[in-house]
């Protein structure tokens, strides 16, 4: 008695793979069965292992309100550069270039947006390669934000500094 029921427990234990089978039927149509019909000559079929999915560790969760109502963290240098310190700056059309210097790196959601004069000037960018267009001769300041969307995270020091243009005859 103890080996038939060890037997039986045993059973339960393993995995019930059922066997599938493909024949033709009567109206000459393909049908697949866990019985092969009596009568009909049915292929037992191979089939592929079933699909099983891995359960996976919890990763970091999303960030909660909370989260994203702490302050910014600053960045250690945020600076213009390519400017010159004693002296004016000559561009003769009023084009040039400055440099923003930030570390660490900008995020991947926060932009550059340069201020003229106290005031936005060009669009908002990641790239640290400011260009100034057909600026007036005369004194400037300039300044550089880093944003995400409209709020400022954090801005630099302004930098006065006096164009020079030649004047056209």
């Amino acid at each position: 008695m103890r080996p038939i029921l060890l037997l039986v427990l045993l059973s339960f234990g393993s995995p019930v793979m059922a066997q599938i089978y493909k024949y033709t039927d009567a109206n000459g149509n393909t049908a697949y069965s866990n019985q092969p019909p009596d009568g009909v000559k049915a292929q037992p079929l191979d089939l592929p292992p079933l699909n099983s999915v891995q359960t996976q560790p919890p990763g970091p969760s999303a960030p909660t309100r909370e989260d994203r109502e702490k302050p910014h963290e600053t960045y250690e240098v945020l600076q213009l550069t390519g400017l010159p310190a004693n002296e004016a700056l000559r561009a003769n059309n009023g084009t040039f270039t400055v440099n923003a210097l930030i570390k660490p790196r900008l995020q991947d959601h926060h932009l550059l947006r340069l201020l003229l004069d106290d005031q936005p000037y060009g669009q908002p960018s990641n790239v640290p390669t400011l260009q100034l267009v057909n600026l007036d001769r005369g004194e400037h300041r300039l300044a550089v934000q880093v944003i995400e969307g409209e709020n400022v995270v954090q801005q630099s020091p302004a930098v006065s500094f006096t164009l020079l243009r030649a004047r056209a005859p």
